[in-house]
């Protein structure tokens, strides 16, 4: 089977502990025939369809990147039976819905894409995880008005503190805490909104997030493994990249089952690779652009995970 995979340009990345890098090496480690095609290089024609892909070289240390090398790059012909990874991170802006737009063209040329484009270009990470039955109360959007009206609603069920943002950025990227009562958090809701050009999300503040937040990997609607992000002592973003450790977690039966409706939902729109956000016992995010952590997720389990999702491709 040929695996081509679809990434950022690699100065971009954490090679060490990056989970496209290690599924094209542990791929190639199997036998597969291998190939990256970075973010520019992406192209579609209605007529012979050739892209500029890169074939590589590296070692794992443990479960991360030792090292990573290109080593020679040549054009290919994208043909049917071949994979494609789409891997590329958010945030979901125009840039991102133009990919999805060409690598939906491939696969409408016989190319199998994971995720589908279609499936990503469909669901909201975030969004997908709010409509859930007994979801954190969210509510989204810019209107001043409706932020005021959903404050009293939470202000009314004792709420003291409120998150908000962004519907479409990562990693923590411009999550803000504030205690419901602020004087300033009006003007700031304005501002935010403001800045980010749109709607915005604003969700009561679930301190579960103290005691840790679980990550949570599947693949065909099979767990594959999770973790226990902590964050560091007096801070509420569980964010690795910032510091904050993990470790091994068992899921419990009642956060499988949610996982795995939603996992359901998803397959039907061919989106097999999904990694869940949950607090206690509420998915708060439903990863499905690029979902991450394979590499921290198979250290805490002493186990190569990328395996298993290949297996299961």
């Amino acid at each position: 089977m040929r695996h081509i995979f679809y990434i950022d340009p690699l100065e971009k990345l954490n090679l060490k502990k990056d989970s496209s890098l290690m599924l094209a090496l542990t791929a190639q480690a199997q036998g597969h025939d291998c190939h990256l095609v970075f973010e520019k290089d992406l192209n579609w024609s209605n007529g012979a369809l050739a892209v500029k892909a890169s074939r590589f070289q590296g070692q794992m240390d443990g479960f991360y990147l030792k090292d990573f090398s290109l080593t020679q790059a040549s054009m290919l012909s994208p043909q049917s039976g071949d994979v494609l990874h789409m891997r590329l991170d958010p945030p979901f802006d125009g840039r991102y819905l133009r990919y999805l737009w060409l690598l939906d063209q491939w696969e409408r040329q016989g190319v199998r894409v994971i995720n589908r484009p279609r499936g990503i270009m469909q669901f909201n990470e975030k969004l997908l995880a709010y409509q859930q039955t007994g979801s954190v109360p969210s509510w989204v959007g810019e209107d001043f008005d409706g932020f005021s009206a959903f404050k009293k609603t939470l202000s009314a069920q004792g709420v003291k503190e409120i998150i908000m943002k962004p519907l479409d950025l990562y990693s923590g990227i411009g999550v803000e805490k504030w205690e419901l009562s602020s004087s300033e958090l009006d003007q700031r809701f304005k501002t935010k909104a403001r800045e980010l050009g749109g709607p915005i999300v604003v969700q009561s503040f679930m301190p579960e997030v103290y005691r840790g937040e679980i990550r949570a990997i599947y693949y065909g609607g099979h767990h594959i493994g999770s973790i226990l992000k902590k964050p560091k002592t007096g801070e509420f973003l569980s964010n690795i990249a910032q510091g904050a450790a993990f470790e091994k977690i068992e899921l419990t039966l009642s956060v499988k089952q949610k996982c795995e409706a939603i996992c359901r939902e998803l397959s039907q729109s061919g989106v097999d690779w999904v990694a869940f956000d949950i607090l206690g016992e509420i998915p708060t995010e439903v990863n499905i652009t690029c979902p991450g952590l394979l590499v921290e997720v198979s250290h805490a389990h002493q186990k190569n995970l990328a395996l298993d999702i290949l297996n299961l491709i």
